[in-house]
């Protein structure tokens, strides 16, 4: 009977031994000096042929060194209770009742975690409604390892990073685990004055998924993908992942990358012509990028809202040509997304900003107004150009705005006028017939 009593409880063993088929938890916790070589997978001790399926009162672990401070984390049905957990010495835990001293305990739709100090040694059980083919883990460190950042990287480009959760050095691969977890990559600017990005706040990218969506291969294979877009002022940035659990924070940052600028640069040479054509040049700065692999694809945008998209090949040379059919004035938008190879051979891609141009009606003086690419300008300058920009636009508006009302004056006026024509006519008409039956009635009276 000793025996079978015994063989009721968990026993740790080895971290490569075979994973369990049946309900099981999760444990973390931060090891003390005394209790290093505890093993990182806990299951039941199976003398029986029950798989898929522990009895309701056998969830039962078994804590056999002294630690300063055990986290416990328990997956259950979702919109479950809270589990209860029952001491050795008999004593219970739970939502409801347990020393703030001594107890965290927070509670989600679909798992519960706690972090004990100073657990008792000895055999643990829990109560509820424990998911099953769950994986038992100890976890004496969570530590996230990603692959590094190119050494050359662009203003625009959208980049894949992957990433590894492990226990100590074990691949933590328990697909549920990340239900628990936030794992994010933000930028924080280094403050350096010799960059364009001095002063600038954080910018948070995007958040590492295992969903099989996007850029991330397989889903739930415990490997972390972040899809990210550079879309922010170039400079030098220090990344840093977070890996965010409702008790406990981890930061990796890797050391300070420089994001360079865009090496596409846009300018448009426009024509009145009804016949012409605009010519767009995009000028390639080869610093750091083979300008013989860059491909330009795009669309633009018309003023009658028409999308045309175009492609301009690869080709010899640092500048690049596409023409743009002349078809009314007013304001012409180009998307460009850019795909090419940098000098030490990586292949990217990249999206430029949006560029704006527009044509002004035969007849009006100065030149077009341009916008996309205005690095070059001070601040005091883009400034200056957006306010004329917005001017033009609101102008234009404020034309579109007076034709409407003239219209709107002249079918008012016209109408007025034909209400008018039938009122004197139908007047004119009533008396006339009250004047003939006037007549009639004087000759009636007459005979």
């Amino acid at each position: 009977m000793l025996k079978n009593a015994i063989g009721r409880f968990f026993t740790i063993k080895a971290l490569l031994n075979k994973f369990l088929s049946t309900t099981v938890l999760t444990l973390l916790f931060s090891l003390n000096a005394n209790a290093q070589q505890l093993p990182a997978e806990i299951e039941y001790y199976n003398d029986d042929n029950v798989t898929n399926q522990i009895p309701y009162f056998d969830n039962r672990f078994r804590i056999d060194a002294q630690l300063d401070e055990v986290t416990l984390l328990f997956y259950h049905k979702n919109g479950a209770q809270p589990v209860i957990l029952v001491r050795p010495n008999g004593s219970k835990l739970n939502i409801n009742n347990y020393p703030e001293d001594k107890v965290q305990w927070f509670d989600d739709s679909t798992f519960d975690m706690i972090k004990i100090k100073s657990p008792m040694i000895g055999p643990w059980q829990v109560i509820g409604e424990v998911q099953p083919n769950s994986k038992i883990m100890v976890v004496s460190e969570i530590r996230l390892e990603v692959t590094p950042l190119p050494e050359i990287i662009l203003q625009g480009e959208t980049l894949k990073m992957s990433g590894r959760l492990f226990n100590g050095d074990v691949p933590i691969d328990n697909p549920s685990f990340k239900d628990v977890l936030a794992l994010d990559v933000d930028f924080f600017s280094t403050n350096n004055s010799a960059y364009d990005n001095f002063g600038a706040a954080p910018v948070k990218l995007a958040s590492f998924r295992d969903d099989g969506r996007d850029l991330d291969e397989h889903a739930k294979d415990s490997e972390f993908t972040g899809e990210f877009k550079l879309d922010f002022a170039p400079g030098e940035w220090q990344p840093i992942y977070i890996v965010k659990m409702p008790m406990a924070t981890r930061e990796l940052r890797q050391k300070p990358v420089v994001v360079h600028k865009n090496p596409i640069t846009i300018s448009v040479a426009t024509t009145q012509n009804i016949n012409g054509e605009h010519i767009a040049t995009f000028t390639i700065d080869n610093t750091l990028v083979k300008a013989e692999s860059i491909l330009i694809q795009g669309k633009v945008t018309f003023p009658d809202r028409q999308v045309l998209p175009f492609t301009v090949k690869q080709e010899k040379g640092l500048k690049r040509i596409h023409k743009i059919a002349f078809t009314e004035p007013g304001v012409h938008r180009i998307e460009t997304s850019v795909f090419g190879d940098t000098i030490n051979g990586r292949e990217f891609r990249a999206q430029l900003p949006e560029f704006t141009f527009n044509v002004e009606r035969a007849g009006n003086s100065g030149t077009s107004t341009l916008s996309g690419d205005t690095s070059h300008l001070t601040l005091e300058q883009k400034k200056a150009q957006a306010m004329a920009n917005a001017a033009l636009e609101a102008e234009k508006m404020a034309q579109a705005l007076a034709q409407a009302k003239a219209d709107q004056a002249a079918k008012i006026a016209q109408k007025e006028k034909e209400t008018l024509f039938y009122i004197i006519g139908g007047n004119t008409l009533v008396i006339i017939i009250a004047a003939l039956m006037f007549v009639f009635i004087r000759r009636k009276k007459n005979k």
